[in-house]
């Protein structure tokens, strides 16, 4: 007695498995794209641990490695900065300023801009860090 059987080559592909993977895929996209919206990226200098000095009214602004200064992720220059600051003052006397420089840039750009929150009666400044890995 021989046992016949009858094993038929695949005609076509499952593509179930790359249809659930491309949607995982498109999902992570879509929201590691929403998530990296907050600011630009920059080399921060290390420190101790201090309290976060987020609040919903803090303007940023960052200083990046070739010397460029943003407000909120909007590219200025030091005399622009001084006049959306100014105007900011009018509206709001106190609100808080966060002053994020890359640990590459120059310390003369990061001084011009404390200059300018000097001149303009800026007092909450906080420098923006990375927490120090023990």
């Amino acid at each position: 007695m021989q046992v016949q059987s009858e094993e038929k080559p695949y005609d076509d592909i499952n593509i179930t498995p790359m249809l659930d993977l491309a949607y995982v895929l498109l999902v992570i996209f879509i929201i590691m794209t929403t998530a990296s919206v907050q600011g630009l990226k920059v080399n921060l200098p290390k420190a101790s641990a201090a309290p976060s000095l987020a609040k919903p009214q803090t303007k940023a602004i960052t200083v990046t490695n070739e010397g460029k200064i943003f407000l909120d992720t909007i590219p200025v220059s030091l005399t622009e900065l001084e006049q959306r600051l100014a105007q900011q003052k009018a509206q709001t006397p106190e609100f808080p300023v966060v002053v994020r420089g890359d640990s590459l840039t120059q310390y003369q750009k990061i001084m011009d801009v404390l200059d300018l929150l000097g001149r303009l009666g800026i007092t909450q400044v906080g420098l923006a860090t990375k927490a120090l890995v023990k």
